[in-house]
């Protein structure tokens, strides 16, 4: 079924007052009736927390869904607040207030939302009671929420310094974003999927010749995973470790939709024998500190303690961009899933449902009342559910709806620190959902630069999560966009290619962290490129050459 097609099945009307902008870059595919019903309340909180405490006029973005698809819109902060706010910006820059809420994410959330993961996570849901497992998915929904809310309090203590630096340090050397973009590589070691335990992984194999064979057996791939699990001493122990840490977490997106680590072992362990064959890291930074000095050099004298001033903070702050999704939400989903599968089994085996899978399409609500005796929904009308969200994509959702957007206001009337946080955030959310607006040629697609370096290879053309076991190493992946979830998947990969998101996407910065070329917001990328096609995709001008 084409997409003009399908696009003639659903009606789009804007669900509510205001401008409301599409967005393809986190949410590339229709979402499920869980995801629609969660998302929006506890997102629009997240963002209200930090508008407030960084001082923004911005009172919060509301997320609502059509159709499946993710709309979002802005709204200013009432006339009331605004002498409140502008004060709160005079002192964050002085008092860098950002820290702040570093140390908060170090020693106390970060480690607080892991121990109720790993809580929830020692439950074995296909264990519990039917009334049990209620009650457990309600746990595992409320707390999905708290983290949601959770990653998006934490949004602007990467994007502000970060837009602050390209803001001040674009206008002195007149260098790209993608430049400057560039200076942040090795700042957040999670998005290239660094971790202790991925550590002592690595050095336990090392030293356990057994474990490396069966590492590299071409037996069942799920087999060999029990196997490693099941190993005694130090390697037995370290593989539980590192499954322990990522085997739950969602291998892109956000949405419970979406596969965990565990339910792909093949691309699992694949990622698994590339870290234990190593990496050259110290390449990386030494190509680092050469281009901070390329940059360095072009800014003014007078202004070089400043950049240096500027520079550490984002590149400090950076790793919260992805930390704040990993450690938050996209774990707490990927235990949603596995409860909502638990539950799906249950339904299946008594004939309710025809297939595990279809309970993500449920209401959280008609979950709880399925595994209760309800009758409904029926299996058919989750299977439709399910059929109708895999035949749509949001390149059939219009990009805006309501009224005609409007442009941000001009922050030049602000006093200085007020417009000095609203131009960083501006600038930073500009590069996150940014695409490229550059004409394409018959045999060349025109993106965004987003990670130096040129890669040649085959395309493998992916539309989603459940096709991760499809990758090759060497592979050039070519999807609407990824998230920081898909970061272990990464060494598998030649270089990157995405239909949306700009240069602080989560495609864009785990290319950048691995050190693989990437070409973002080519918009067109997975229409015009085939699977298996050759491609050359060309990191530092932004184009890839795809062969005729």
């Amino acid at each position: 079924m084409s997409s003009a097609e399908t696009a003639t099945e659903l009606r789009f009307e804007p669900p509510g007052p205001g401008s409301w902008e599409l967005d393809p870059v986190h949410f590339p595919r229709p979402a499920t009736r869980y995801w629609a019903e969660t998302h929006p309340k506890a997102f629009k909180r997240g963002v209200s927390d930090f508008t407030r405490f960084y001082g923004m006029l911005l009172d919060t973005l509301e997320m609502e869904y059509v159709n499946g698809f993710a709309y979002k819109a802005a709204w200013p902060v009432a006339e009331g607040e605004v002498p409140g706010r502008i004060a709160r910006a005079g002192e964050l820059f002085d008092g860098k207030l950002w820290r702040e809420q570093l140390r908060e994410w170090d020693d106390e959330v970060k480690p607080a939302s892991i121990a109720m993961h790993r809580e929830l996570q020692a439950v074995d849901p296909d264990a519990l009671g039917d009334e049990e497992l209620v009650t457990y998915l309600r746990r595992c929904a409320d707390h999905h929420a708290a983290m949601i809310s959770q990653h998006m309090r934490f949004t602007a203590a990467a994007l502000v310094p970060t837009g602050d630096f390209l803001a001040h340090v674009g206008e002195w050397t007149g260098l790209p974003a993608s430049q400057l973009l560039g200076l942040m590589r090795g700042a957040s070691p999670v998005s290239a999927g660094a971790s202790d335990e991925l550590d002592r992984l690595v050095a336990a194999l090392a030293e356990d010749a057994h474990a490396r064979e069966l590492l590299e057996s071409e037996r069942d791939q799920g087999e060999v995973l029990e196997a490693l699990r099941s190993l005694e001493g130090e390697a037995g122990q370290a593989v539980n470790g590192y499954l322990d840490l990522v085997g739950w977490r969602l291998l892109d997106g956000f949405d419970i939709s979406n596969p965990c680590a565990l339910e792909l072992p093949d691309v699992l362990l694949r990622a698994i024998r590339i870290a234990v064959g190593g990496t050259d890291a110290d390449a990386g930074a030494s190509e680092v500190d050469r281009q901070i000095a390329e940059v360095r050099e072009k800014v003014p004298e007078e202004r070089r303690t400043e950049f240096e001033e500027l520079l550490g903070e984002a590149r400090t702050m950076y790793r919260l961009r992805d930390e704040r999704g990993v450690f938050s939400d996209i774990w707490a989903s990927g235990l949603m899933r596995r409860a909502v599968l638990a539950a799906g089994r249950r339904l299946a085996a008594k004939g309710r449902i025809k297939d595990a899978e279809h309970l993500v399409d449920a209401s959280v609500e008609e979950m709880y009342a399925l595994l209760s005796g309800a009758d409904a929904p029926t299996g058919d009308e989750l299977a439709a559910r399910t059929a109708h969200r895999g035949s749509h994509t949001a390149k059939e959702a219009p990009a805006q709806l309501g009224d005609p957007p409007q442009p941000p206001p001009d922050p030049s009337g602000l006093p200085p620190a007020a417009a000095r946080v609203m131009r960083a955030i501006g600038i930073a959310m500009g590069e996150l959902f940014g695409s490229s607006e550059a004409e394409h040629e018959e045999h060349v697609l025109r993106g965004l630069a987003a990670s130096r370096g040129v890669y040649e290879g085959p395309a493998r053309r992916i539309s989603g999560p459940a096709e991760f076991d499809r990758i090759v190493r060497g592979d050039v992946l070519v999807t609407e966009s990824t998230t920081e979830a898909f970061n272990i998947l990464l060494p598998l990969l030649g270089a990157i290619v995405t239909d949306s998101g700009g240069l602080l996407s989560h495609s864009a910065i785990v290319a950048r962290e691995y050190g693989i070329p990437g070409v973002v917001g080519t918009r067109e990328a997975t229409e015009r490129i085939g699977d298996g096609q050759r491609v050359r995709v060309d990191g530092d001008s932004g184009e890839v050459t795809v062969s005729g």
